[in-house]
């Protein structure tokens, strides 16, 4: 670890500068973009218990962040920022909210949103005593002491602990969490058919993702579907509202039966199921965090995204399939497989 100046943290033990008012830039909107930053909040939260720990983000993690407020206290909706594509620039707001910032005075602001290329001059303009976070090699860097080079291909959970402990910060692990509640359990026995899946005996095919750039094929998902049919394993179709075609896709390219609950799950209900799956079978995206998040097995199948960047950190409880010329069927088949059989095997064991 580079020299850190004393003004900074030099140990969880031995704070001489002991933040008491953090604030966190992370504008992303999806599930999987929340749940690799949780490391970083518990992290924080452990290192500061008495602070204050403000996360500025969309209003459509509102559901995501109440389910952590043991980990942070507020969080402040972001107008937006020209440049930034998540959120469209509220530019009339955008004065307000940074005096508003301003007038906060908070130790430590970390920059936990891309690259910094747009929003390192942002996160300065917050006025914090102490700013961290990235830049890109050849732009702005608001202070090397407290800043690292961005590197595109590092893991998205990694990452941000390694800027916590550049600033002296100790990690507290790289699980990802999602606490269940008891609501969550309720919604799912709310689908009649959900009662009706004795927990370890069907496997969640999830094909849907945030863009469909990202999406395997439905005849590929189909396939693997089936040859978990073949092994007894009863089939669930999983995703949202906007993805039951899709779905229905899938489903009419099976042989064996299936259950669709595409759209009838909301994210507690869906968490909720996965923990009782054998296995899931998804794309790149936030159902993949999930899984991770839940220790239930799975097999992500990559198409444009980055592996290394995206991949469940456990490869032995969770397969990254990627290939450049195309991920085949057989592919996600023997990994599947592999993982199930691998389930029964520990099983048996512990018996």
């Amino acid at each position: 670890m580079n020299q850190i100046p004393e003004r900074f943290f030099h140990s969880a033990k031995t704070l001489q500068f002991r933040p008491q008012r953090i604030v966190v830039l992370r504008a992303l909107v999806g599930l999987g973009d929340f749940l690799c930053a949780v490391p970083t909040w518990r992290s924080l939260r452990m290192a500061f218990p008495e602070a204050k720990i403000i996360l500025i983000g969309s209003s459509q993690i509102q559901a995501l962040f109440d389910r952590f407020r043991h980990y942070l206290d507020e969080l402040w909706l972001f107008p937006g920022f020209p440049g930034l594509p998540e959120l469209t620039p509220q530019l009339e707001q955008i004065p307000l909210f940074l005096q508003y910032v301003q007038n906060q005075h908070f130790d430590l602001a970390m920059q936990m949103h891309g690259s910094g290329t747009i929003t390192n001059p942002l996160i300065k303009l917050f006025g914090a005593r102490v700013c961290a976070g990235f830049f890109a090699p050849g732009e702005y860097c608001p202070d090397e002491s407290s800043f690292l080079p961005y590197l595109a291909h590092e893991s998205e959970v990694r990452r941000y602990l390694r800027l916590l402990e550049y600033i002296g910060i100790p990690s507290q692990g790289e699980e990802l969490e999602f606490p269940l509640r008891e609501e969550d359990g309720q919604a799912l026995e709310e689908i009649p058919e959900a009662q009706e899946l004795p927990a370890g005996k069907f496997v969640c095919i999830h094909p849907g993702a945030s863009t469909p750039l990202r999406c395997w094929s439905p005849a590929g998902f189909a396939a693997v579907a089936d040859a978990l049919a073949n092994l007894g394993f009863r089939v669930v179709l999983t995703g949202s509202q906007y993805e039951i075609e899709l779905t229905q896709s899938v489903a009419a390219k099976m042989q064996a039966d299936s259950l669709n609950l595409a759209g009838r799950t909301n994210l507690g209900a869906l968490a909720t199921l996965l923990t009782r799956a054998r296995l899931v079978v998804c794309n790149d995206t936030g159902v993949s965090h999930l899984a991770a998040a839940l220790k239930v097995p799975s097999v992500v199948v990559f198409t444009i995204s980055d592996p290394d960047r995206w991949a469940p950190l456990n490869d032995v409880l969770h397969r990254a399939i990627y290939d450049s010329s195309g991920v085949s069927t057989d592919m996600v088949i023997a990994q599947a497989l592999d993982l199930v059989k691998g389930v029964e095997k520990e099983e048996q064991i512990s018996v």
